[in-house]
Order: structure tokens, then C-alpha cells, then sequence
């Protein structure tokens, strides 16, 4: 036995690296980049034509607000981006979830997505604009097209990902197909596809302004378009800055559902 002079306390190393909440690094971080933007700015290191300062990035919010306009951009973008993402999102499931439990789905599949995927989505909107005129469908199907392949990959590999012992076990206790598949595969399935939600989140976003910045009155990418047309480069941040906090909001929304949807882990 050792002397109890001598015994020292083992620090505990099983923490299989599990993060910790640092809640202030991010706002400390924000902070100072913010604050030497504003001090470089302030002391003329960086030209306001072509680097406003946070200030006037604030200003040209509330001129935005003054004359209205940013309600009507960030809804016009906001109707659009929810429509497209929800069909491309209903669409990805349902061909991603067949895929990862049928063989033929998979075998008939798996080549088409592979050959389409890689297509710049916004290369196919003046074929979109052909099909469905210049109005909303054609940005409607941008989006939807551009968000419906990631879905579907996130969908069949997130099948693959779940223990085949699981299923065995299922199989072996004489569980129907469709309790192994709503009660087995889908909610092991369910981190991976909610992953993949983050995915296409961005990249509707991302198709969204590329699809206002080619045809439309309202939305943050015609006003992005205009401002920099204009050379209003505060407006062109002011809506840069948007599109930030539009992402951000985004991220946080899909942090809850996850946490709720995956209580179980």
C-alpha cells in the first residue's frame, strides 16, 4: 500500500474528447475583429469606397429600414428559399431513403446522381428560366434542384452508416420490415440526414443570390446586384452582413432540431 503522504490524485483522461461549451470565446472573438475594423477604418488603413467601416455598415441598415426595403429583400429570399429547399428536401428523402434500403432503387440510382451532382446548379437556371419563365418557379427549381442531390447522398450513406447487427437483431426476433426500417434504420439514419440539412441550408442560400442576382426585383441578391452596380459598397456589406445573419439564424434553427430530435443520444 502506498504511503497516503505520498498518493497523488490521477487526473481522469476518459473524455473521448467531448467538447466544451466556451460560450464567451466566440463573443470575445466577434468583439475584437469588429473592434479593429473599426479602428483601422477609423484611421484610414482601409479606403471606405472599398472597405466601409462597421459603422456605416450600420447605417446603411437603417437607411434599409428607413425606406422599407429590408423587409421586403429578406422576405422575397426567405419565401423562396423555403419553398425550394422543402420540395428538393421531401424529393432527396424520399429517392435517398429508397436507395439505401432497396438494392435496385440504389443500383438505378446511384449512376444518375453520380452523373448529375457535380453540375453547377446555377448553370441550369437560363434552361429553368426556358421551362418556367423568368418569375419564382425557375428560382424555385434552382434551388430545389440544387439542394435535392446532397440530400439524397446524405440520405443513402447515412442508411449505410447504421450497425448491420442492429438490423440482424431485428430480423432475428421476427420484426416487420416496416418497424425495422421506421424504428431501426431511420432514427440511426437521422444524424447523418440532419447533417446534410446543414449542407443544403448553405447551399440554398448560396443559389438563392445567384438566382435574384440574375433576374429579380426584391430579394438580398438583387440588392447585393444593385449596390454594387452602384458602387454603394456599404449597401453591398450591409447585405453580405445579411446573408451572415440569415446563415447564423439558419444554424441555430437546425441546433435545436437536432438537439430534440436526437434526445436519444
Amino acid at each position: 500500500m502506498p504511503d497516503s503522504a505520498t498518493a497523488r490524485t490521477v487526473p481522469f483522461r476518459g473524455g473521448g474528447f467531448q467538447p466544451q461549451p466556451r460560450r464567451l470565446v466566440p463573443i470575445a472573438v466577434f468583439i475584437a475583429v469588429i473592434g479593429l475594423w473599426q479602428i483601422a477604418s477609423s484611421r484610414g488603413w482601409l479606403p471606405a469606397l472599398f472597405m466601409p467601416s462597421p459603422w456605416q455598415i450600420v447605417g446603411a441598415f437603417g437607411d434599409m429600414i428607413d425606406n422599407g426595403t429590408l423587409g421586403q429583400h429578406i422576405g422575397a429570399s426567405l419565401s423562396r428559399i423555403a419553398l425550394g429547399w422543402l420540395l428538393g428536401t421531401i424529393a432527396g428523402l424520399a429517392i435517398g431513403l429508397a436507395m439505401g434500403i432497396f438494392s435496385v432503387a440504389r443500383a438505378a440510382g446511384l449512376p444518375v446522381v453520380s452523373a448529375l451532382f457535380p453540375i453547377p446548379k446555377i448553370a441550369l437556371l437560363p434552361l429553368f428560366i426556358l421551362w418556367f419563365g423568368i418569375g419564382e418557379p425557375s428560382k424555385v427549381a434552382t434551388i430545389g434542384f440544387g439542394v435535392f442531390f446532397p440530400t439524397v447522398i446524405a440520405a443513402y450513406t447515412a442508411c449505410d452508416s447504421v450497425p448491420r447487427n442492429l438490423i440482424r437483431m431485428a430480423q432475428s426476433f421476427g420484426l416487420p420490415a416496416s418497424h425495422i426500417v421506421w424504428k431501426i434504420l431511420v432514427p440511426g439514419a437521422m444524424p447523418g440526414i440532419l447533417s446534410g440539412f446543414r449542407i443544403t441550408a448553405s447551399i440554398a442560400l448560396i443559389l438563392v443570390v445567384a438566382a435574384e442576382m440574375i433576374g429579380a426585383q426584391y430579394g438580398i441578391g438583387a440588392f447585393i446586384l444593385s449596390a454594387g452596380n452602384l458602387m454603394q459598397t456599404d449597401q453591398l456589406l450591409a447585405g453580405v452582413t445579411l446573408l451572415s445573419l440569415l446563415g447564423l439564424v439558419v444554424s441555430v434553427v437546425l441546433g435545436i432540431v437536432e438537439r430534440t430530435v436526437l434526445r436519444w443520444r
